[in-house]
C-alpha cells in the first residue's frame, strides 16, 4: 500500500472529485458532496435525496422513503472518500467490498427533500481491512448508526 499518502485535511470535494475518487456512478452513487475530510481520521458526505431517485418509484409508492441499505452504501462510500484522502490518488477508483455491518439502527425514514450528513469515523486498520463507525443524520438528527468493516482491492 502507498503509506506516504497526504495527510493535509480537506475541507470539501464536489461531485467531479468524488467520481475520481471512488467508482460509483450513478444510479448508485449515494454521496453528493464531502466536506470535513480528515485523512487517517474522518469525513462528512452529503446525500441531497429528491423525488426523482428510481428506487422511490417502488419504495414505498405511497409513503417515500429512502431504503436503509442505501444509507448504509452512502455510509461506506463516504468511507471510501476518506479511504482514498489517506492513501493518496493511486487509491483512486478502487473497489472497497463490505466484509461486515454491525451494530446497524435506524431511528427514522429518510424522505424525498431531506439532506443527510453521514459522518464516518475510522475506528482501526490492519493492512487492507478497515473498521468504521457512522452516523447519518437529517438536521443534526440521527437516523441511521452502523459500525461496519470494508476491505480495499488494490488489484483492480
Amino acid at each position: 500500500m502507498n503509506e506516504t499518502a497526504p495527510k493535509q485535511s480537506v475541507e470539501r470535494m464536489d461531485i467531479e472529485e468524488i467520481l475520481e475518487a471512488i467508482p460509483h456512478r450513478y444510479p448508485f452513487l449515494m454521496i453528493d458532496r464531502v466536506i470535513d475530510v480528515v485523512p487517517d481520521e474522518r469525513a462528512t458526505g452529503i446525500k441531497n435525496v429528491s423525488i426523482n431517485e428510481s428506487y422511490f418509484q417502488g419504495h414505498f409508492p405511497r409513503r417515500h422513503v429512502m431504503p436503509g441499505v442505501l444509507i448504509i452504501e452512502s455510509m461506506a462510500q463516504s468511507a471510501a472518500v476518506l479511504v482514498v484522502a489517506t492513501l493518496g490518488p493511486a487509491m483512486a477508483g478502487k473497489l472497497v467490498y463490505f466484509m461486515s455491518v454491525e451494530d446497524c439502527r435506524f431511528r427514522r425514514p429518510v424522505v424525498p427533500g431531506d439532506q443527510l450528513y453521514v459522518h464516518v469515523t475510522k475506528k482501526h486498520r490492519r493492512r487492507n481491512v478497515w473498521k468504521f463507525s457512522a452516523r447519518a443524520a437529517v438536521e443534526d438528527q440521527t437516523v441511521a448508526e452502523a459500525t461496519y468493516m470494508a476491505m480495499i482491492l488494490e488489484d483492480t
